[in-house]
């Protein structure tokens, strides 16, 4: 299976050979604003943004087919990988914080069921016998 968090050019999104979109794709910026910066880049600096995009286009892996499928039947999906390419440690944390979070959500509704709260009783027998 492709891994999701590689760089891949995405063939389906390119212009010449998909460098730019899939830096785009890998970074999470817009593909307008690689494209522009690479042409920016290229004006301004010397020949080395075109040679170096032309190795890229040459040693990079085109992006597999089932990592396109799964990224059109979830978008939310994609962006999450996206934000893992892009810093993994951050979106462990934020994984991490949201279980954290639902744990304590958790604890704090078996709190409120298991604890003897005789008001919680009264209401929960008023709505059995409605």
């Amino acid at each position: 299976m492709a891994r999701r968090t590689g760089f891949y050019l995405d063939k389906r999104n390119a212009k010449l050979m998909g460098v730019c979109a899939g830096i785009a794709d890998y970074t999470g910026f817009d593909v307008l604003w690689v494209r522009v910066g690479t042409v920016l880049a290229t004006l301004f600096g010397s020949g080395a943004p075109v040679l170096i995009y032309f190795v890229i286009g040459w040693m990079a892996d085109a992006k597999p087919g089932s990592v396109y499928a799964l990224e059109e039947a979830d978008p939310e999906d994609r962006q999450f990988w996206q934000k893992t390419r892009a810093a993994p440690g951050r979106s462990i944390r934020e994984v991490r914080s949201s279980f954290r979070d639902i744990d304590r959500r958790l604890r704090d509704i078996e709190l409120t069921y298991t604890s003897p709260n005789s008001r919680l009783a009264r209401e929960i027998d008023d709505l059995r016998q409605q």
